[in-house]
């Protein structure tokens, strides 16, 4: 099942239903007016929910085009966005960047951050771009969970997951050395993050969602020239069941939650990068400076995942940049 929010102004969305294709909807109205509400009340609200799936896949419900449709991100807030960084080879390449070490116990405990999560942004919303920041896309594999109970096991997190999308988490890069060194984490170096157009549950992927992991393929399009065809769960150290163990230690976690996989990365450079701190890394390494520059005004990142079927799971995050300073994205809504 396929998930999406339609932008309907207010704060939250209005909750659709997507057809198979990724070309049609239909109105989730009498079931849940948003993801959120849904999630708060699943086990309930999933069986109508598939339910008008099932009708609208078979054409027993006549569902509405897609084009043209304004989509916000599937939760355009979230109770919390909690970002793993699970793929070692990106930690080591971007600490190896800034000139730091990485952790004694990289690989047995996982690096976890909280984002902000109170304006997440939407597929196709632009990114701000401000001056000598190093504005940065990042491609990652996210689920969305239901309340998660504290100092859950590894073994038992699964239960809990509700859904799966795709995300670009955001990064200024020249800002991250100034505030890592201040001992407090990031801030100001993490803007919003955008999420994918759908937010669809595990079966979904089938047999491509095991052991915690989503196995498929992230293509990252950076002005039109393919930069990344990354496998995203071969090369995964520490699995979403991981990444909810680490969370749940010592909290709880709402239903509506967001964990993140971290930068998606492959040791095997042929398969490109999911940003572009890794390929000015690399690029160092062979060439003894950066070649390629951090975004500017007018680029365009496209993120896609696709199973091995060649179907795009999630819909497509597509951006551009942008150096106008508009009104905050949630200016003037309500509910």
């Amino acid at each position: 099942m396929r998930l999406a929010s339609l932008d309907d102004g207010t704060r939250d969305g209005s909750l659709a239903i997507i057809d198979a294709s990724g070309r049609s909807f239909t109105h989730a109205e009498g079931i849940a007016s948003s993801l959120q509400r849904a999630l708060d009340d699943w086990s309930r609200v999933e069986p109508a929910l598939r339910d008008r799936a099932d009708q609208l896949d078979r054409g027993s419900i006549r569902g509405e085009s897609l084009a043209g449709v304004k989509l916000t991100a599937p939760l355009p807030r979230a109770y919390e966005w909690i970002d793993g960084s699970a793929y070692l080879n990106h930690v080591r390449l971007v600490r190896r960047a800034r000139g730091a070490a990485p952790p004694d116990d990289l690989e047995s405990n996982p690096l976890v951050y909280q984002g902000g999560s109170g304006v997440l942004l939407g597929p196709a919303d632009p990114l701000a771009w401000v001056a000598d920041a190093g504005l940065d896309f990042e491609g990652e594999i996210a689920v969305v969970v239901s309340d998660v109970p504290r100092a859950t096991p590894a073994r038992r997190a699964s239960e809990y997951f509700r859904l799966v999308m795709i995300a670009n988490d955001v990064t200024y890069r020249e800002m991250v050395p100034a505030e890592l060194k201040k001992g407090f984490g990031f801030f100001v170096s993490k803007p919003s993050t955008a999420f994918s157009p759908f937010a669809i549950t595990l079966d979904e992927l089938g047999g491509a969602f095991r052991d915690g992991r989503a196995f498929l393929r992230l293509a990252c399009t950076y002005n039109g020239s393919r930069v990344g065809d990354l496998l995203t769960g071969e090369e995964m150290h520490f699995s979403f069941c991981d990444l909810v163990a680490h969370a749940t230690r010592t909290r709880a976690l709402a239903a509506g939650t967001i964990i993140g996989s971290g930068t998606v990365s492959n040791e095997d450079a042929t398969h490109g990068v999911a940003c572009l701190a890794e390929r000015r890394t690399r690029e160092t390494l062979s060439f003894g400076a950066p070649r390629t520059p951090y975004m500017k005004p007018g680029d365009v990142i496209r993120i896609e995942a696709f199973d091995s079927n060649g179907r795009s799971v999630c819909g497509a995050i597509e951006q551009r940049v942008t150096s106008e300073q508009g009104a905050p994205a949630i200016a003037g809504r309500e509910g």
